[in-house]
């Protein structure tokens, strides 16, 4: 019987050990899982992710907030919001002589107006016409669009 129960006691001790071995592993990894979670949530950028369609709206409404305290806009239409990545793809261009890479370009299809902007500054560097070129929809080089423009932003003269 002594070995019997030395068995038992040996088992109990083996079960323990286990137990407490795989609750250390599996506490940290759930935390883990749930901070990534909320992060991926939260800020699905830090992680390399796309942002979600309404994060994407609610920065563009900010943004024409943002914006449209300096100028007036076109309230009968949401702009194309552009990024310009590389500057010097789109330097050639008279509409972006003062771009700097981080400006953002609103580009109202229906009121034919692009707005370059400078969120650093909180400047508006640039105000022109906007060509419409139906045939190829393409966005301008150098530039990473929130959706897909349609119009290339040329500069006219403002009064």
């Amino acid at each position: 019987m002594d070995e019997t129960q030395e068995t038992a006691a040996t088992t109990a001790k083996v079960s323990s050990s286990l137990l407490k071995t795989v609750l250390m592993v599996l506490i940290p990894l759930l935390i883990g899982g749930a901070l990534v979670f909320g992060v991926a949530k939260q800020k699905p950028e830090f992680l390399g992710l796309p942002k979600g369609s309404s994060q994407v709206q609610a920065e563009v409404d900010a943004l024409v907030a943002e914006v449209g305290k300096l100028i007036v806009l076109p309230s009968d239409e949401r702009p194309t919001v552009a990024t310009i990545t590389d500057v010097e793809k789109v330097k050639d261009q008279a509409f972006f002589k003062n771009a700097q890479n981080g400006d953002k370009v609103l580009i109202y299809t229906n009121a034919r107006k692009a707005i370059l902007y400078r969120e650093s500054e909180k400047k508006v560097i640039e105000v022109g016409a906007v060509n419409i070129n139906q045939a190829s929809p393409q966005a301008s080089p150098g530039a990473s669009p929130v959706a897909s423009p349609t119009a290339t932003p040329q500069a006219t003269p403002q009064p």
